[in-house]
């Protein structure tokens, strides 16, 4: 496994391809890579210098539907906020929080700029991603509450507001009314600045530093979907990328846009990133968001992986590679490995039936014979039921 800690970053497969490839077959590599070659659209020069001043990437993209006689095209613009941390990790709590909160801010106006509708921060934004650490202090000081009260909420409550857009904030969370217990929770505030509701995390990684039951265990939430005025969302929260059934329940439950907010470094999951959100899209027709951090974050003390390795400061280097699937297969560049970002996705929300209507995906799916294999396995009847119904093919091999 390369050592990020050493190793240079590139800083993106679309920066190499592009750099080494005639146009002609450039065209064709994007449309082997990413199903076709989504048109650009123009973001607005304000937006574009304000990128230019605060140092992060402006990309934009449309995914396009054909025309209905008996509909008008559902248009949303969505945005992807990428980041790294500000301030070191030493640094007071406060301090580190508020660097972030101005960061943000910077990018949620040019977000505005670009006429984004529905925008999503990457998980745990308000904060290092610490619980690889597994210390409770002062880690633990950046929750808050998952309600109007919470300082980061205040803060894109009012950018809502002001812009009339829908914002998707993952935080830490304090929950008071259960002790003060902790959730790794996202914050769904609507385009009138108030709060509609929250997604708690369904899956808890336990895996190599990220240890994450330290802190929150899974979350009692279930698979809500946020009816917005532009359109139904969802929020599959990291790991719950890694279980096919989490992102089919938000399917199920009418979601049109599913946003994957996530905290993830190379070494571990970069083989799996372009493919997992990317099929949710496909297989549930829908839209998806994966959104990812960057950077390499460093803490003043060791901690180990538990896996007879060396002791380290770090856990790799978060690359980035947000992106945007859309449910027939086609997805746009992912965004820098290495570089904070913004990415907007116009889509027209009229694709996803027209997709239903050509693969039949949810016509075709058999949930009722799934159901009754599901539950047989749940209530632990699977090996006799599987001994009678279907003859494993070994005895007829003999």
């Amino acid at each position: 496994m390369a050592d990020s800690r050493t190793t240079k970053e590139i800083d993106s497969i679309e920066q190499i391809i592009e750099k080494h490839l005639p146009p002609e077959e450039l065209s064709e590599v994007k449309r082997i890579l990413y199903g076709k070659e989504l048109p650009t659209i123009d973001l607005a020069q304000e937006a574009a210098n304000l990128a230019q001043d605060g140092d992060f990437q402006l990309s934009g993209y449309s995914f396009n539907a054909a025309k209905e006689s008996s509909r008008s095209p559902q248009i949303v613009r969505v945005g992807l906020i990428q980041n790294k941390i500000i301030k070191p990790t030493t640094d007071d709590v406060k301090d580190q929080r508020d660097a972030l909160f101005q960061r943000i801010e910077q990018m949620i106006d040019a977000a505005a700029l670009t006429g984004v509708n529905v925008l999503c921060l990457q998980e745990a934004w308000t904060m290092p991603f610490a619980f690889c650490t597994r210390e409770k202090q002062p880690w633990c000081e950046f929750a808050e509450p998952a309600d109007e009260t919470g300082e980061s909420t205040k803060l894109l409550s009012s950018l809502a507001k002001k812009y009339g857009m829908v914002i998707i904030s993952p935080i830490l969370e304090r929950d008071e009314s259960k002790g003060g217990v902790l959730w790794n929770t996202a914050v769904v505030i609507s385009h009138t600045g108030n709060v509609i509701g929250k997604q708690r995390k369904n899956h808890i990684p336990r895996v190599g530093d990220f240890n994450e039951s330290t802190y929150y265990m899974e979350g009692d939430t279930g698979h809500k979907v946020f009816a917005t005025k532009f359109g139904r969302i969802a929020i599959n929260i990291c790991y719950g990328r890694h279980h096919p059934l989490n992102w089919m329940m938000f399917g199920l439950h009418g979601a049109q846009i599913v946003f994957n907010p996530s905290a993830t470094v190379g070494g571990l999951s970069e083989p799996l990133w372009g493919i997992e959100a990317r099929n949710a899209a496909i297989a549930n027709t829908y839209f998806s968001c994966a959104i990812n951090r960057v950077g390499t974050e460093s803490f003043p003390n060791e901690f180990t992986s538990g896996d007879g390795k060396p002791s380290h400061k770090d856990f790799g280097h978060f690359y980035g590679s947000s992106y945007v699937a859309a449910p027939d297969g086609s997805r746009t560049p992912g965004l820098s490995r290495v570089k904070d970002g913004l990415l907007v996705a116009e889509m027209d929300l009229n694709l996803i039936q027209q997709v239903q209507d050509k693969w039949m995906f949810r016509m075709t799916q058999r949930l009722d014979m799934y159901k009754e294999s599901v539950t047989e396995y749940v209530e632990d009847t699977w090996k006799e039921s599987y001994r009678f119904k279907n003859q494993f093919v070994k005895d007829e091999m003999q």
